[in-house]
């Protein structure tokens, strides 16, 4: 065994499979970006149940109204405020514990597509990013309490809101969210009372809807008509546009899913009745002709893929004379986008030279056709992916609630309101991750796989490295469902086309989502 084969099976591999498993468990201490996705999604909901239009009769208001916000989207919404403010005490208890522990060895930074790469952090370092995680969990657990106090006192239930700002006026020293919980207290107390700077807490510590409803009842209170006219108009505004932001995040993709559900529906039932010559069953069991072995798939992976992402491209960003951490969105969604371009420009010139003595190829590898059915193939399997993804993120939620971690970059992209920025997120995630993953994943390390298994083996393989690659445990179930689609859209038209426009749909309809649903904020 030559001294290159010692290092990359008995040094390289070992490293990169450590580090990877070190990082999906420590993904364990980070909380699930779905549960940040809900409460936006909770909060457009409370907006659009005020909603009051004139030109539409009581029977067809209350049905429409019911199918977008649902028959109680009060109960629904402290039942969700109720499940997130746990889920941050949990946190904040775990962020305590790892404070009062010894720190061990740093993980590496977050995979592909994420943050934007940093150099490994000191134990001192990870001391103050512990105390600083501490210090948010605390001011959004506080944050929370202020709303849910709202909510229970709109249902009636006065005593228990103002026994919620009460315990969280006892937790800490005065600031603005204590003076805040003590405006509300006030306002709902019997007799109310006004306390000074009302107004200016209420507009600093809330949003939206709990904005709106703290100070409704404060101008009611002063019996302040045209504050109170000007607020409630403000509120049917807000209520019309968030109708019609929930109806797109709900209307698209669930006539996509259920356009997705018929054609399952149709392949399937094609399968059971044609046999192998179903659509499905296209070149479903012919293999590639794979010219290389297991050495050079570890190679592009393990030099390639995890050492470039993960080591040699964050350690030469490190060295560059920026200011950490980046606060500037604008210049994050830059940091990303070239971070992720040198990653992928550097794995696939390991892969290049990895298969170069190896060229020409046999057919079939690497094909790209415009001539071909693969936009059909592609968004055909955008449509099939998403009942079936959905379906196993909602068994994946009860499975880790709220917990695993997330990629980075969905919080970005729901928080920046700058229009460069969410360009540069989009062309990151719909187009250059589309490419580069597809080309690695299904490209190359899928037909290279059917040396050794059979295609449908290949695929599940395939698709559960795919998954871990993103190095979240709470991620890999839906991702390997993902996977198994795109590796069965490009084993059956032989297309690297189409799984890269089924990747690139998925990608743009997350980013559209998330665009939507920040906006409200």
């Amino acid at each position: 065994m030559t001294i290159k084969r010692l290092i990359l099976f008995f040094v390289l591999t070992p490293i990169a499979v450590l580090l990877s498993v070190s990082s999906l468990f420590g993904s364990l201490q980070e909380p699930q970006f779905q549960t940040t996705l809900e409460l936006y999604q909770t909060n457009i909901a409370l907006q659009a149940q005020t909603w009051l239009p004139e030109d539409i009769n009581d029977d067809n208001f209350s049905a429409i109204k019911a199918a977008i916000v649902g028959d109680k989207p009060l109960e629904s919404a402290t039942k969700q405020y109720q499940q997130v403010r746990e889920s941050v005490q949990t946190n904040w208890d775990k962020v305590q514990n790892q404070l009062a522990q010894p720190q061990t060895i740093p993980l590496p930074p977050k995979p592909l597509g994420g943050e934007p790469p940093q150099s490994q952090a000191s134990p001192e370092d990870k001391q103050e990013k512990l105390r600083r995680s501490l210090q948010q969990l605390q001011k959004l657990r506080a944050d929370l309490d202020l709303s849910l106090g709202i909510l229970q006192a709109k249902q009636g239930q006065t005593d228990t809101a103002i026994q919620t700002w009460e315990e969280l006026q006892q937790t800490g020293e005065v600031n603005p969210v204590w003076e805040t919980a003590a405006v509300l207290t006030g306002l709902w107390s019997t007799p109310p009372r006004v306390l000074p700077n009302a107004q200016q807490l209420i507009n600093q510590n809330l949003d939206g809807w709990f904005r709106s409803t703290a100070l409704i009842e404060l101008y009611q209170l002063q019996q302040r008509q045209a504050a109170l006219s000007e607020i409630r108009a403000e509120q049917q505004e807000a209520a019309s546009q968030s109708v019609t932001k929930l109806a797109l995040i709900a209307t698209i993709p669930t006539v996509t899913a259920l356009m997705g559900l018929i054609l399952l529906v149709f392949l399937i039932g094609q399968r059971l009745l044609k046999g192998k010559a179903a659509l499905l069953a296209r070149n479903a069991d012919l293999s590639w002709s794979t010219p290389w072995g297991g050495e050079t798939i570890l190679q592009v992976f393990v030099v390639g893929f995890f050492f470039m992402g993960q080591i040699f491209v964050p350690l030469l960003l490190s060295l560059l004379p920026i200011e950490r951490p980046i606060v500037n969105v604008r210049f994050q969604a830059w940091s990303v986008l070239v971070s992720y371009m040198m990653v992928a420009s550097g794995a696939l010139l390991v892969l290049y030279l990895s298969i170069k003595r190896f060229l020409p190829l046999p057919d079939q590898w690497f094909r790209f056709r415009l001539q071909d059915g693969w936009f059909l193939w592609g968004f055909g399997g955008y449509c099939a992916a998403l009942p079936i993804v959905v379906v196993v993120s909602l068994i994946n939620q009860q499975l880790w609630r709220g917990q695993g971690g997330s990629n980075p970059l969905l919080q970005l992209a729901l928080e920046s309101q700058d229009s460069m920025a969410l360009g540069l997120f989009f062309l990151t995630a719909a187009i250059a991750a589309p490419i580069f993953e597809e080309l690695l994943f299904r490209g190359f390390l899928l037909p290279s796989l059917t040396r050794y298994v059979p295609v449908w083996g290949a695929i599940i393989f395939s698709s559960l490295l795919f998954a871990i690659a993103h190095l979240s445990l709470s991620e890999i179930l839906p991702l390997t469902a993902l996977g198994v689609v795109l590796g069965i859209v490009y084993t059956r038209s032989r297309n690297l086309l189409a799984p890269m426009l089924v990747h690139s749909l998925w990608n743009s309809g997350t980013l559209l989502s998330l665009f939507i649903l920040g906006s409200s904020n």
